[in-house]
């Protein structure tokens, strides 16, 4: 799961990226929120939770699993809703506040799953290497 996020924040960087590239060129900054948000959230958030999954297994079971799944429905309906509200579709506005709520419970998930797995991980991590110490 680690690797397949770190392809999915690979995109939001490109995507990123790219609506940066293209309001600099145009010189119209208006989805700036967006662009900002999906840099740190789509990004940055995901890159981080990828590479923790990838380090400790045991993290990526259950709670790890509801994280990806929160993260990936809430950053698209966040984004969505928050451009098409800035360029006029007052309609659309419903979605920011629906994929907000999944993106903090997800994160609060990710906590606890850090929480509860990445100690745990540590510890036979440091067993395995102890052992490899006093094996050779």
């Amino acid at each position: 799961m680690g690797t397949l996020m770190l392809k999915i924040a690979s995109f939001y960087f490109l995507v990123g990226v790219v609506m940066g590239m293209g309001m600099s060129m145009t010189e119209s900054f208006g989805l700036s929120p967006v662009h900002v948000h999906l840099n740190l959230i789509g990004w940055v958030s995901m890159a981080i939770g990828g590479l923790v999954y990838d380090r400790f297994p045991a993290a990526s079971r259950t709670l790890g699993k509801l994280h990806f799944w929160m993260h990936n429905i809430g950053v698209p309906l966040m984004m969505g809703g928050l451009a098409a509200y800035i360029l006029g579709f007052a309609s659309l506005a419903p979605l920011i506040p629906v994929g907000g709520i999944l993106i903090v419970l997800g994160t609060l998930i990710f906590f606890i799953n850090i929480v509860r797995n990445v100690h745990a991980s540590k510890e036979v991590h440091a067993d395995r290497s102890a052992t490899r110490h006093t094996a050779g």
